[in-house]
């Protein structure tokens, strides 16, 4: 019988009751765990293909609650994070945990995803690069594989007052990973694909006043007093359309 000690991957879903059965998960193999965390405040019956996977039902929503509870569930070295609309990589699940084992200081990797086309879903740099507070603000979860124990070790979590279900419904893994930095971990970015995921995001909705209003409190999380500076920062870098004089001073302070 497997131990925990013998799960060197689980791979980690978060999805609501109703989608549940759109999870496409990947060949089963033996030194892996497939867990799936469902947001069922309306306690549906949910029907998941028995011995594919371990299920564990919350009772309220928000996508940080589920990325917690995969962090507390999960029994594999490392730990992979999947949305019910992800399909992922095998090959670059398997380069990644590589780096991982010849990399023992690295705690986090941002990979790359790509659409349904195949093409990068964003603009990735091209070389590896350490990870900073500077240049992790557009991370995506499944793009992200981390090592569990020191992860565990420093407590770092999810922030449930962000990530889609809240309010606040973006810049979780932004946040996630920050914390991390700032806690004395280290990360990089690997120009790998390890996911496919569909075109459409919870940051599409790009110069909203809600998607604003969500932005500049990501900002004032990670950066604190500095926030000002670090929005401005990311207004003038930006490649998306223009926000308007009056939206982009009350996005810079906060507002």
């Amino acid at each position: 019988m497997m131990t925990s000690n013998d799960i060197e991957l689980t791979i980690g879903y978060s999805t609501l009751s109703e989608r549940v059965k759109q999870i496409r998960f990947p060949k089963q193999e033996s030194n892996r765990e497939l867990l799936v965390v469902v947001q069922n405040p309306d306690q549906a019956n949910l029907k998941v293909e028995q011995g594919q996977a371990k299920v564990f039902e919350l009772t309220n929503r928000g996508v940080a609650k589920s990325r917690n509870a995969v962090l507390d569930k999960a029994s594999g070295e490392f730990l992979i994070f999947g949305d019910d609309d992800i399909v992922f990589n095998e090959s670059g699940i398997k380069e990644l945990i590589s780096y991982f084992r010849s990399h023992p200081q690295c705690d986090i990797i941002m990979a790359q995803a790509v659409d349904e086309t195949g093409s990068l879903r964003k603009h990735y740099p091209r070389q590896a690069h350490k990870l900073t507070r500077f240049n992790s603000a557009k991370a995506a979860t499944y793009e992200m594989m981390i090592r569990v124990a020191p992860i565990r070790e420093k407590k770092i979590r999810f922030d449930e007052s962000f990530g889609a279900g809240a309010e606040k419904y973006l810049g979780d893994e932004y946040i996630f990973i920050t914390d991390a930095l700032k806690a004395g971990l280290q990360g990089v970015f690997l120009p790998i694909p390890v996911a496919i995921h569909p075109k459409e995001s919870s940051g599409s909705g790009w110069g909203t006043r809600r998607d604003l209003t969500a932005r500049a409190a990501v900002f004032s999380r990670v950066f604190g007093p500095f926030a000002p500076i670090a929005r401005a920062m990311f207004l003038v870098k930006s490649r998306k359309t223009s926000v308007g004089l009056r939206n982009g001073i009350r996005f810079i302070i906060g507002k």
